[in-house]
């Protein structure tokens, strides 16, 4: 956990007593909910293996992936919860299985209180998210969905993913994606199989996205 969080190196013995005595250590399986949509927030995640996604899912069924966690990374609407006691406004799923530490709220306040590198860490990764989010509204609101198709195919290159799940990805529904994939593919800029997108040419791509 210290080489993944170095932030909490340093710590008290009593704070340490305390993540000892306290923390959680969990094991989680794939597509378990960490967390939802409208449940107060009680635990601060210390992801040490594997990854969570966090969706936002709209009356009509329609979700989008609002950002990515891994190992060594702290979540942002957590964050934000916790400091505003507010319940959470997502949804946060693991992605494969998961292994984390959890801190409850109490703990993860006096660390917050006591340790500066602690609140640093926290307080830095939560502006980069925000700015992330807001790069994300802008996007959504701003760029059309082939473009957003396009650049996510440009940096993440082949996907073993459902239309479904690339369609959550960019804020979007699966029949707009795949009509855009079967475009796509047509042109011969990518090959479509069973849940696999295959890049074929990543030049026309970039030039569809404007880079």
């Amino acid at each position: 956990m210290l080489d993944l969080f170095p932030a909490l190196q340093g710590i008290s013995v009593e704070l340490a007593r305390q993540i000892a005595s306290t923390g959680s250590s969990m094991t989680l399986a794939a597509d378990t909910v960490l967390f939802d949509d409208g449940v107060p927030c009680v635990v601060f995640p210390l992801l040490l293996a594997g990854s969570m996604k966090v969706v936002k899912s709209a009356a009509n069924g329609r979700e989008i992936v609002l950002y990515r966690k891994h190992p060594g990374e702290v979540c942002p609407i957590t964050t934000g919860c916790l400091l505003g006691q507010a319940v959470y406004p997502a949804r946060g799923v693991a992605e494969g299985q998961l292994e984390m530490v959890g801190l409850g709220a109490s703990l993860f306040e006096n660390l917050l209180t006591a340790h500066e590198p602690f609140r640093r860490m926290v307080f830095a990764d939560f502006s980069l998210r925000l700015t992330e989010m807001m790069q994300l509204v802008e996007e959504i609101a701003f760029s059309r969905v082939d473009q957003r198709l396009a650049r996510l195919l440009v940096e993440r290159g082949d996907l073993h993913l459902s239309h479904q799940q690339i369609a959550e990805e960019l804020g979007s529904v699966r029949e707009v994606v795949s009509r855009l994939l079967r475009q796509f593919e047509q042109q011969e800029m990518v090959r479509l199989g069973r849940e696999h997108v295959i890049v074929l040419d990543r030049v026309r791509l970039l030039a569809l996205v404007g880079l």
